[in-house]
């Protein structure tokens, strides 16, 4: 069982020249962003980073996360579990120039001062990799299909609309 925690900021640099490995957990109590996006969340979640330099020369970090999350439901908005993983490469740049030449294969990730912050960069590739929406199966939902729409709703929406020239027709007494 991995018990080791990651550091909040690195030098990626130096990893990379030692083509380093970093493996542990990160607390997801700490992930601000993602509590504003789906709520608080409680437990860790388990990362891999392994730093490197590329065949052309680009600092490089393969990247691998897990976490089991409460996403809230789309339609009832109660909690449902969720497993969360993501695998990515990060191009390590100093500038917003050199991550434009980076190839599409690579994600930039900026490094300020030889230093790069682990949470953030994590943080971001969960958020990236939360799934766009979240349902119960239907069976398993507070709300049923029914409760989404009302019975009059439902009934205007088959009958077709009255055209907006019969007020007129009948002013001119036409019928």
């Amino acid at each position: 069982m991995l018990t080791t925690r990651l550091p909040i900021r690195v030098e990626p640099y130096k990893l990379a020249a030692r083509a380093e490995r970093l493996e542990g957990l990160m607390a997801l109590v700490d992930f601000t962003r993602l509590a504003e996006e789906v709520g608080a969340q409680t437990g860790d979640i388990r990362v891999t980073l392994g730093f490197g330099i590329d065949a052309q020369g680009r600092r490089v970090i393969h990247g691998r996360l897990e976490a089991d999350l409460q996403l809230p439901c789309r339609r009832c908005l109660s909690p449902l579990a969720q497993r969360v993983e993501s695998d990515f490469l990060l191009g390590m740049v100093t500038s917003d120039d050199l991550a434009a030449e980076l190839p599409s294969t690579h994600e930039p990730v900026l490094v300020e001062d030889e230093q790069l912050n682990l949470l953030t960069v994590v943080e971001d590739e969960l958020i990236l990799s939360l799934p766009q929406v979240v349902y119960h199966d239907e069976a398993d939902c507070e709300v049923s299909r029914d409760q989404l729409t009302s019975g009059e709703d439902a009934l205007a929406s088959r009958e077709p609309a009255a055209s907006p020239f019969d007020v007129l027709r009948h002013l001119k007494g036409k019928s």
